[in-house]
């Protein structure tokens, strides 16, 4: 059998290389065959921007996906992994260490709610949500309550593509191709309404007696079988679903009152993008397990986390010492290259402020993302933080269409939105700047005209 040839490639504007065959790279969450006859290729980044191949400046008003909150190529984070992989590349996480992975749960616990004091780490938001039920389950059996085993999401939440995230998302797509999934897994009504809250500031008035629903839940399964509730504190992927006022509130009380775990998927909201460190902070609700990526290395290096309350932790800490309390971890755990990078990215978040800037752009940002809502075609705003959702109606019989102009042509006049269904989310880094925000809502106030 002949081996295949490499693809060729060809030299773009500064230096590039762009590749001739663009067929052996099979792309994830998206439209291979479309966007091989027309795709679009990035060359660089800095602070705000993208460079294309052809070398366009395009600004990103999506944070890469939810992650550069700092800002690209930011040069503290650059110099730390270019440090570190200097120093030692790898150490194995099993039965052994390294002082970084040490370092960094201790910053992260000393910026977590009360009583949230131990991390385990992972590579990605989606590992990160598959531990965390992992935990949840091994926590009930180890103290006696085995038959705790189910698990229960939230219609259009997103917790990542492993089989235990995407049991508990809603999202239909990403679980309709891949059979019955987890067993004992039930889901909480999502809490959007255009027909209550549509083009709501904010938190919404209307809905938080949706959480009740976890009492039915209760009521249909016992108590004493479920393990957990896993929900974004704002859901980010179905395309910014804000929590009514006293929803989370009345989750937390529920979970309490019955013994089960509430678990915060903050992958999207951690590390400032409410403009308070976590949303745990922000509404004043504190879960028992956390998990966390994206923002945590500033999507430097990839990288993720589960931190668990004292309570849990503690419940594993029996039996000889030399035994292993939780079988369960990955290769790449607290990898040397993340940890620098995590480092240095809280550091940048912390020497510039940026979580406390964050909050104050916020209004600038609620009017700037609010202009839009008396444009044509456009069905509802909603904002909370640095994002926001602008929900479009769709085209007859093409779902998802329109958005999907309006984001071909921000890209072509210089903007990155992201689009979920006919939905544009909208999370700039938090270095954004309000001309740059100007910008960003002109582009798509101009798209979103084009494609009415």
């Amino acid at each position: 059998m002949t081996a295949k040839q490499p693809s060729t490639f060809k030299q773009a504007s500064q230096g590039a290389s762009v590749p001739n065959d663009l067929e052996p790279f099979w792309m994830p969450f998206t439209a291979n065959r479309q966007f091989k006859k027309s795709p679009r290729l990035l060359a660089g980044a800095k602070d705000m921007h993208y460079t294309t191949v052809d070398g366009r400046q395009v600004l990103d008003a999506t944070a890469g996906l939810w992650c550069v909150n700092a800002g690209h190529g930011r040069a503290p984070i650059v110099e730390a992994v270019q440090a570190q992989v200097e120093q030692m590349d790898y150490a194995p996480a099993f039965q052994m260490g390294h002082p970084a992975a040490f370092e960094l749960a201790a910053r992260l616990t000393a910026m977590m709610p009360a009583g949230l004091d131990h991390v385990f780490f992972t590579n990605s938001g989606s590992e990160a949500v598959d531990t965390a039920l992992k935990i949840a389950i091994a926590y009930h059996r180890i103290r006696g309550e085995g038959a705790r085993t189910r698990l229960i999401g939230r219609e259009r939440g997103y917790h990542g593509v492993g089989f235990g995230g995407i049991s508990v998302g809603g999202i239909a797509p990403n679980r309709k191709f891949f059979g019955s999934l987890i067993p004992g897994v039930d889901h909480l009504p999502h809490t959007h309404s255009l027909q209550h809250n549509a083009n709501t500031r904010g938190q919404p008035e209307w809905g938080a007696h949706l959480a009740d629903d976890l009492e039915r839940i209760v009521a249909l399964h016992d108590a004493s079988t479920i393990a957990a509730v896993i929900v974004e504190p704002v859901a980010g992927s179905t395309g910014v679903l804000v929590p009514p006022k006293g929803y989370l509130e009345r989750l937390r009380e529920i979970c309490t009152r019955h013994g089960i775990l509430l678990i915060f998927d903050e992958v999207i909201t951690g590390f400032g993008r409410l403009g308070a460190a976590f949303a745990a902070d922000y509404f004043g609700v504190t879960p028992d397990l956390m998990t966390t990526a994206k923002g945590l290395s500033n999507g430097t290096v990839p990288m993720g986390a589960v931190i668990a309350s004292k309570a849990i932790y503690d419940a594993f800490m029996q039996g000889p010492e030399g035994t292993i309390e939780l079988f369960h971890g990955y290769t790449y755990s607290g990898h040397p290259l993340a940890c620098a990078a995590a480092l240095a990215s809280l550091d940048v978040y912390r020497d510039e402020g940026l979580f406390e800037r964050a909050a104050a752009l916020a209004p600038y940002w609620e009017d700037a993302v609010h202009s839009l809502q008396d444009s044509a075609s456009v069905i509802d705003v909603r904002n909370i933080g640095l994002v926001a959702g602008i929900e479009l109606a769709a085209r007859e019989g093409s779902p998802g269409a329109r958005a999907f102009d309006i984001f071909t042509g921000c890209y072509e006049d210089g903007v990155l939105i992201r689009t979920t269904a006919d939905t544009v989310a909208l999370s700039p880094p938090l270095i954004v700047s309000k001309p740059q925000i100007d910008e960003i809502i002109e582009t798509l106030g101009q798209q979103i005209k084009a494609a009415a």
